[in-house]
């Protein structure tokens, strides 16, 4: 099982243990397995004589993801050039996925001149032996363990889901997880009231947003404070009732006595990301608990919803859509529709941070006609743009224009060669790679192909790059055509207004500041 180390003065030696879940027991500070772990490298540095530089644990964490704090801290360190080996008790405490595993074995370890050991696999990447040969299917074999164990681990959750028996970690807003019965909700009064009187105040025919607007005045915890969550993302809505939390909870079946999960899925078991399932996918099982709310109370509220849908949906048209920010806290403006003498409607702009949650403390209403800013933004940019153009001679500009057009086809046709190129060679490597597993070629053949042709894809890849980039420059030649463009074109054309300028804000005092695309136009102040 264990290799022998002829020069173990030489090595800087990583200790690297992972557990993927810890112990059950709360009065433990570490898993049995850790513990094991860690005596059974021990025992091996000791008996070899080697010096440890550092020991790296990751209990608690899925072999799937290499996303660990102690597994990158030892990356850190190697990437650093203070470990040059790295010892597990197997491979599969490495990790279970066989194409992150394979890049460290294969490619990362050897750039950096790591000699990786695994003490029960007895694979060694400082010896020739024909157990490293067989290490990619190793690794292939630990993937699909990690991905039976999510497939059992999936139908169980399913399977309890399907009989109604809750799985979350917390209890929806209004109740409690059971402290007798497992996989239970029970009613959490305090809670529960507040949810009856949202459904009164929206059966008494209040919006979503109004009724928001009172639980904040109220200052009524918001659902992610009340059950204690550490939300990461800091914004001005945190820790606020907003009209889409307060829709999504008179849309929830789970107050009328259906337990409804299921209603998001993992893409696979490798990725932590998740996508929504459309409604006819959730899983609904009726009558399993408590509810605080009737079904006729709940159906009305519905109705009342649905009734308002197309009323609310309305969506407006306008030039500055997109570009127009709040200056103060950096959201997208909204606009409302206000209709004058007349009855002429006329659009406004508005701060949304202010019109979702009306508190001084959030913003302010920055409300200003939309075309009283829209007529002012166009002027200023039209004098700035006249004057630009005055130190340009446009017959010379045309006869530019054409050779910057002829130079564009150029650089897009050696991005496309440089490219299938990349491919190609990947390709290469791949069946290089395939040769030595196979056995047609020897270590020293491999590395030397392996170096070679690494090397000419990696001038390709910055040559790829150095090109893109070039495509992506905005020459000022580009700029002289746009401005053309805008002073004898239509001033309303949107997409040359969004070519010209990178962002507008509005302050709270009504002044407007103009940001544009090229370094050739500096930003300004208009209104």
């Amino acid at each position: 099982m264990y290799t022998e180390i002829s020069n173990p003065m030489d090595y800087k030696v990583a200790l690297y243990i992972r557990l993927s879940k810890e112990d059950d027991d709360p009065k433990k500070s570490e898993s049995e397995s850790v513990i094991n772990q860690r005596s059974l490298l021990q025992e091996f540095v000791e008996k070899h004589r080697l010096d440890v530089f550092g020991e790296y644990v990751d209990d608690g964490f899925s072999g799937t993801s290499f996303d660990r704090p102690d597994f990158e801290r030892m990356i850190t360190d190697i990437k650093a050039g203070k470990v040059n080996m790295v010892l597990t008790k197997d491979m599969s405490r490495l990790g279970r996925d066989y194409i992150q595993t394979g890049f460290y074995l294969e490619r990362f370890f050897p750039e950096n001149n790591v000699r990786y050991i695994s003490l029960l696999d007895g694979v060694d990447t400082g010896v020739d032996s024909t157990i490293n040969d067989i290490t990619p299917f190793k690794a292939i074999m630990n993937d699909m363990y990690a991905k039976d164990i999510s497939r059992k681990i999936t139908s169980v959750k399913r399977d309890k889901q399907r009989k109604g028996l809750f799985i979350g970690g917390k209890a929806p807003y209004g109740y409690i997880l059971s402290k007798t019965e497992k996989n239970v909700i029970e009613v959490d009064e305090e809670a529960a009231g507040i949810v009856r009187k949202i459904f009164a105040m929206a059966l008494d025919d209040k919006s979503c947003r109004e009724i928001a607007v009172w639980l904040n005045n109220e200052r009524i915890l918001s659902p992610a404070e009340y059950a204690g969550l550490n939300t990461s993302i800091k914004g001005p809505y945190s820790g606020k009732w907003s009209s889409e939390r307060v829709a999504f909870m008179l849309k929830n079946e789970t107050y009328i006595g259906n337990m409804v999960q299921g209603r998001m899925r993992k893409i696979n078991y490798k990725l932590k990301k998740s996508r929504k399932l459309p409604p006819d996918e959730w899983t609904v099982v009726e009558n399993t608990h408590e509810p605080l709310v009737s079904r006729e109370m709940f159906d009305k509220v519905q109705m009342l919803i649905e009734s308002r849908k197309h009323t609310r949906s309305r969506t407006h048209e306008y030039l500055l859509k997109g570009l127009i920010h709040c200056h103060e806290c950096g959201y997208p403006l909204g606009v409302i529709m206000r209709m004058l003498a007349g009855n002429k409607p006329t659009l406004y702009f508005v701060c949304r941070t202010y019109q979702r949650f009306t508190k001084p403390s959030q913003c302010t209403c920055h409300c200003i006609r939309v075309d009283t800013v829209t007529d002012a933004i166009l002027a200023k940019i039209r004098e700035i743009l006249m004057r630009y153009l005055n130190r340009n001679d446009c017959a010379e500009m045309l006869s530019l224009a054409e050779k910057e057009a002829m130079a564009e086809r150029e650089n897009e046709k050696s991005i496309q060669q440089a490219t299938v190129k990349i491919g190609s060679l990947s390709a290469q490597l791949d069946k290089v790679y395939s040769d030595k597993l196979a056995g047609v070629l020897d270590d020293a053949d491999f590395q030397r192909i392996y170096h070679k042709i690494k090397q000419e894809r990696g001038k390709l890849e910055e040559k790829a790059k150095r090109l893109e980039s070039s495509k992506h420059t905005l020459p000022e030649m580009e700029l002289d055509l746009l401005i053309e463009r805008f002073i004898q074109e239509s001033s309303n054309n949107r997409e040359l207004l969004c070519s010209l300028i990178e962002r507008i804000e509005l302050t709270e005092s009504k002044n407007v500041l103009l940001y544009f695309r090229f370094q050739q136009l500096e930003a300004c102040k208009c209104l």
